[in-house]
């Protein structure tokens, strides 16, 4: 009985922290990614691509390059440098969750 209910607590920690990340995600994306990505769909005038419904490993390892400085881009070196890996986790966890 205890070892089932600690399962069970642990689930529900386990989906609280899920949940908590995703909105870390969205006020991240909100205030960093958005001017440029948009939310679903880019900015009216700008060329950048949606990065709703994008695979949430693609978003993060393309976002570590980016502040690593492995993979070129002015603008995004500059935005990702101030990224943690918590927040890359975070907004590729709440970008993936989106439907295009």
């Amino acid at each position: 009985m205890k070892r089932l209910l600690l399962s069970g607590l642990l689930l529900v920690i386990a989906h609280s922290a899920n949940a908590t990340s995703i909105y870390a995600g969205q006020a991240r994306a909100a205030a960093v990614c958005s001017q440029c990505h948009g939310i679903r769909t880019p900015s009216a005038e700008a060329p950048f691509p949606p990065l709703a419904g994008r695979d949430a490993d693609y978003l993060q390892s393309a976002l570590k390059q980016y502040r690593d400085k492995t993979r070129k881009s002015d603008i995004m070196n500059a935005i990702a440098g101030s990224l943690t890996d918590a927040d890359i986790a975070n907004v590729a966890a709440y970008y993936a969750r989106l439907k295009p």
